[in-house]
């Protein structure tokens, strides 16, 4: 029993907004299924997307707090000229220069339209394969047991794993990573931006719940009343959830 990460969920005030910004910024397309916009790959609404993770930006109606978001997206770039285009381009899309202490770095901190930080990165050889979203990042205290604790929820493959970062990333070998790295602090606000989780067809989701329960997950109630999915927060208070199968 595994489930599969299979969207990245994003709450903004205009949803739709949000959701044009991240397709262009992708180069994907923003479709309405219901009340959210799920962005994924160009050529009709396929979910799961078959490769890599979408992105559903789901309308909420409080704005969003000052504190960093603890999950954020890292793009991938082919070349500095790429790097450099792409920051061009995705300020004229909306995109803000953010600074969260990173000093000198080779890559650029930018923040989508409703403040969502995210990274441009440099050429890196080991993202050349990632599709335009090379990992989905997550701010943690202790990287090794998050991946632990993440390795045995999902079926990912564990990459990487030291006292300050560790990665997995999907066992076929395809589309973005998902890191933790470490930092100083611990998680004090609900995020904006959180993972989704499915389970694979012919599993039972509240047997999945059950086990990720026992792994050190907990109940998460955000008054989402009564609906088909579940709300957990992981063992340092990462939001996520486990969707019902379609």
């Amino acid at each position: 029993m595994a489930l599969r990460p299979v969207q990245v969920n994003v709450k903004a005030l205009d949803a739709s907004a949000v959701g044009r910004f991240w397709a262009e910024a992708l180069g994907w397309s923003a479709y309405r299924p219901g009340v959210t916009t799920y962005v994924g790959p160009a050529g009709g609404l396929v979910w799961p997307a078959p490769v890599g993770l979408g992105i559903d930006v789901v309308p909420v109606p409080e704005a969003r707090t000052a504190t960093k978001n603890r999950v954020h997206l890292d793009l991938a770039t082919t070349s500095p000229a790429h790097q450099a285009e792409l920051v061009a381009r995705l300020k004229t899309l909306g995109a803000t220069p953010a600074d969260v202490g990173q000093g000198d770095v080779p890559w650029t901190v930018l923040a989508d339209p409703e403040g969502n930080e995210f990274c441009v990165l440099e050429p890196r050889e080991v993202y050349r394969d990632t599709g335009p979203i090379a990992a989905v990042v997550v701010d943690c205290e202790d990287p090794r047991a998050m991946a632990r604790f993440w390795g045995r929820a999902t079926d990912w493959t564990l990459h990487e794993v030291t006292d300050d970062q560790a990665s997995l990333r999907s066992a076929r070998g395809d589309g973005p990573y998902l890191e933790f790295l470490r930092v100083p602090g611990a998680k004090t606000v609900p995020d904006r931006v959180h993972l989704d989780l499915l389970p694979y067809p012919g599993d039972d989701r509240a047997a999945e719940v059950a086990r990720l329960r026992a792994l050190g997950a907990t109940d998460l109630d955000l008054g989402q009343g009564d609906v088909p999915w579940t709300c957990l927060s992981d063992p340092e208070g990462h939001e996520f959830c486990v969707l019902a199968p379609h």
